[in-house]
């Protein structure tokens, strides 16, 4: 059994007006885990972080954190700490004095407040920056003591508010790796939230996905990418093929289909699938590949390049298919441009996939 650290009991939070920022939201965290919500602007993340946070309270349900129900404690006697975008670090004060903070307030002196900062900084990487200003530090740099000075104080979860939404792509990427060896060396329970689908993939343990208040899913990365539960979530979680199929015959775990522009296809058979289901067929752009020549066999469908993109490891290629009003996106690694030349605009061409590759989800 699953030692849970976080219970979220139908919870909704209904501002006044009549919107629900948080829809009857309804799952656990697990102790340690790195759990992200991720969802667009406006899907309800950052409100139901704030109620675990003890900054909102739910209109209905309840919040369990380490199996106490916290409606009617205050943000100051939870066990937990947040982590703001913006750092909130202060400027006046220098790195150890903006860690030991907290501590100070808490009653905290002498030695063991000298031991406790200095162990933080070492977390951190930033050994001998004591004694410096935090106006003199970079982004990164003042990020990482925010994560200290709410690290120091143990608690049992740590919150995080997108705080590497304000970083340039490339300290991000390398805060995402730091931050997530972070969190596996000290064994807290982390809650993050972001929009950033690729951030989430490469950090969490599990993902909720959010829209509009509902969790849609919540599953391991692979999961979520490989088996998005509908087309919602599969349509959030990176880029995605649509085709809208209508089931035809279905046997030996195979279902055959028709698509629009696509004519027959195949996929793999779900759960009670009846001859004559309308769904969608999904598919991700690196499943599909890109050829000159009419294949003999297998799944492929001819088509027209109208853009591509070279983004150095690999291209991104648009391709119209006669049948569809949007493009196929397909994804191909630069390695095999080589040998192919790769696809210039206007020019025919035929995409394949192997049948497996395609997903079926329902609306």
């Amino acid at each position: 059994m699953a030692d849970n650290i976080i219970r979220i009991e139908k919870v909704t939070k209904q501002f006044a007006g009549g919107a629900k920022a948080v829809d009857d939201a309804h799952f656990n965290v697990e102790r340690g885990e790195f759990f992200s919500l991720l969802g667009p602007s406006g899907c309800g993340k950052t409100t139901l972080l704030r109620m675990i946070a003890g900054f909102e309270f739910p209109s209905e349900g309840e919040i369990y954190i380490d199996n106490q129900a916290s409606s009617l404690i205050p943000a100051y006697q939870r066990p937990t700490n947040m982590v703001f975008q913006s750092y909130a670090i202060f400027p006046h004060l220098n790195v150890f004095d903006n860690i030991a903070y907290g501590l100070r307030k808490s009653g905290l002196s002498g030695g063991e407040l000298k031991r406790r900062v200095n162990e933080a900084l070492g977390m951190i990487k930033l050994d001998g920056f004591g004694a410096r200003r935090g106006d003199q530090l970079s982004g990164g740099q003042r990020q990482r003591v925010a994560l200290a000075r709410a690290l120091v104080k143990r608690p049992k979860v740590l919150l995080l508010d997108e705080p590497l939404g304000a970083l340039d792509k490339k300290l991000r990427e390398e805060m995402q790796i730091e931050l997530r060896q972070l969190q596996k060396s000290v064994g807290i329970t982390f809650v993050f939230v972001t929009h950033d689908q690729e951030e989430a993939l490469s950090m969490s343990d599990r993902i909720a996905v959010m829209v509009k208040g509902k969790v849609l899913q919540i599953a391991p990365p692979q999961e979520l990418y490989e088996a998005p539960g509908n087309v919602e979530v599969a349509s959030f979680i990176g880029s995605i093929n649509l085709i809208d199929v209508t089931v035809k015959s279905v046997g030996a775990g195979e279902a055959v289909l028709d698509g629009a522009g696509f004519g027959q296809l195949r996929a793999r058979a779900i759960d009670d699938l009846k001859a004559g289901e309308k769904l969608v067929a999904a598919v991700r752009p690196e499943k599909l590949a890109l050829v000159s020549s009419r294949p003999g066999s297998g799944s492929f469908v001819e088509g027209t390049v109208k853009a591509s993109a070279y983004l150095g490891d690999r291209s991104h290629y648009h391709v119209f298919v006669k049948g569809r009003t949007t493009p196929i996106y397909v994804a191909a690694q630069n390695a095999e441009r080589a040998m192919t030349g790769g696809f210039d605009t206007a020019k025919s061409v035929y995409v394949t996939w192997d049948w497996q590759s395609l997903i079926l989800l329902r609306r």
